[in-house]
């Protein structure tokens, strides 16, 4: 995924609706409901019978954009931005410099993970796009092989890109002198957010398969992805390997983008449901199945994370004509669709970003003699009150790289013919003839997944990040889409 894909736009005149393929709003569909609400304007489940997943019935055309799912996306993105440069931390403690978790210690970081959790939300709009992406290629006779051939190219390069920065960041660090648990903490640091990109590589791969499931047994799939997730947390419970848990790390996320396969289909859960997905997790914590801090559970991922998924399409759901209407706002659109274009680079960019301009404070403060004003102990009053200079700061760095690596993510595919972005899915480089084979797809999930498991295994470590870049690049190599002579791509 892009970290922000679009999602159906309203068209400007809403075509006659075929009565096997559209539901009356308020109303649902036998055998396909999730416990709930269905929303007005959006497709239904595909209920036998009707017509094919894939296929347009008469007098019928396929959804464009949905501006409050790109909205929220793009608000999520920079709500992470956000989050991650509050959690760096530099000091000086006894002489040393240190990098640290800022908000680890801080007594108020459980109640605020309540709040600003967002990963959850993250894949049910990513389930939502991949939905809709897939529905659109299939209506244009796009092979599964093409569709994620198209993906991982839009996947892989920009990450590759910030990788090998990294990796002549580390290297330089090194050969200036800096002491190596520094140049360790500095790599491992920049990777935490890494963890996303592998998982979201293999979620996109079990897109297909997970989507004709939906299709055909929507509550049992879910219902099925639930109980695994149960089950994962109860046997890492009982036996206490911790590493158990790390089965979720697929299971919660492919939950999560599940949901955003009912988003697509219009139903959203009920306050019912809703309830009793917070009461479920409030029974996690107390029961010691989950920690009381949500992001400590995503390492392993719960399934608190899966309940809290089910409480957040509840209320974007609630919220979602509203949010389309002001997402309508010019400006608002022009935002929301800058930071959804360049999603990609944000995300793989802004952790080294933030921990360089860290470090720069860092050196400033140090040479100037002014260590305790630029540089104030983590959580004190002085740090607090630097908050929003600093992330002032951080999110103008941000924004100044952006536009100098873009162009990685902006550039076309070999052999497309259209333009890369596959949030335009079925119109870009969605080829026929140019996608490549089946095997070189599964190895291209393979080697993007094993390179952020390569440098998370590592520790962030130099050669960790180093062998993550070559096996990113494989990755990126293995979904290049072969030239053809006689490629076709849909208008």
């Amino acid at each position: 995924m892009t970290l922000v894909s679009p999602a159906p736009r309203r068209p400007s005149h809403r075509p006659a609706a075929h009565p096997a393929t559209r539901s009356t709003p308020g109303t649902t569909l036998p055998g396909t409901t999730l416990p709930g609400t269905t929303l007005p304007g959006t497709p239904t489940p595909h209920p036998a019978g009707a017509t094919a997943p894939g296929t347009t019935a008469p007098g019928t055309t396929l959804p464009g954009r949905d501006r409050a799912v790109d909205l929220v996306r793009a608000a999520c993105l920079v709500a992470v931005v956000a989050m991650h440069a509050l959690m760096v931390g530099i000091g000086i403690r006894d002489g040393e410099v240190v990098l640290e978790n800022a908000l680890e210690s801080w007594g108020g970081f459980t109640v605020f993970s309540w709040v600003t959790q967002m990963m959850p939300l993250f894949f049910i709009l990513g389930g939502f796009a991949s939905a809709t992406q897939l529905r659109r290629g299939r209506a244009r006779g796009v092979s599964t092989a093409a569709y994620l051939g198209t993906r991982m190219r839009r996947l892989l390069p920009v990450p590759l890109a910030a990788a090998i920065a990294v990796v002549a960041t580390l290297t330089s660090l090194s050969a200036a002198g800096l002491p190596p648990e520094l140049v360790g903490e500095a790599g491992w640091r920049i990777s935490q957010p890494l963890w996303f990109l592998g998982v979201y590589v293999l979620c996109t791969a079990c897109a297909p398969l997970c989507l004709r499931l939906h299709e055909r047994t929507p509550a049992a799939a879910l219902v099925a992805l639930g109980i695994g997730i149960v089950a994962v947390d109860a046997v890492r419970a009982a036996s206490g390997v911790e590493a158990i848990g790390f089965v979720n790390l697929l299971l919660v996320w492919l939950f999560a983008q599940q949901l955003g396969f009912w988003l697509a289909d219009g139903r959203a859960p009920s306050l019912r449901v809703t309830g009793w997905a917070i009461a479920g997790i409030a029974a996690l914590v107390l029961l010691g199945l989950s920690p009381a801090n949500l992001y400590a559970a995503l390492n392993p991922p719960t399934a608190a994370l899966a309940l809290l998924g089910v409480a957040q399409l509840a209320l974007f759901a609630r919220i979602r004509p509203m949010l389309a209407a002001w997402a309508e706002s010019p400006r608002v659109r022009r935002c929301s669709d800058a930071l959804n274009g360049a999603a990609m680079t944000i995300y793989a960019w802004h952790m080294p970003v933030v921990v360089l301009l860290a470090g720069a404070t860092l050196a400033v403060g140090s040479l100037g003699g002014g260590a305790a004003a630029l540089i104030p102990e983590p959580l004190s009053a002085a740090w607090w009150l630097g908050r929003p200079a600093w992330l002032l700061a951080a999110g103008l760095a941000v924004a100044a790289v952006v536009p100098a690596v873009r162009r990685w993510e902006r550039r076309p595919a070999a052999g497309s013919g259209g333009a890369n972005d596959v949030r335009a899915a079925g119109r870009s480089d969605l080829t026929g003839g140019g996608s490549p084979r089946p095997w070189r797809v599964a190895a291209a999930v393979l080697c993007g997944a094993g390179g952020v498991l390569a440098v998370l295994a590592g520790g962030g470590a130099l050669w960790a990040w180093a062998l993550g870049a070559i096996l990113l690049a494989a990755g990126s190599r293995s979904a290049a889409a072969p030239r053809a002579a006689h490629s076709v791509t849909a208008p």
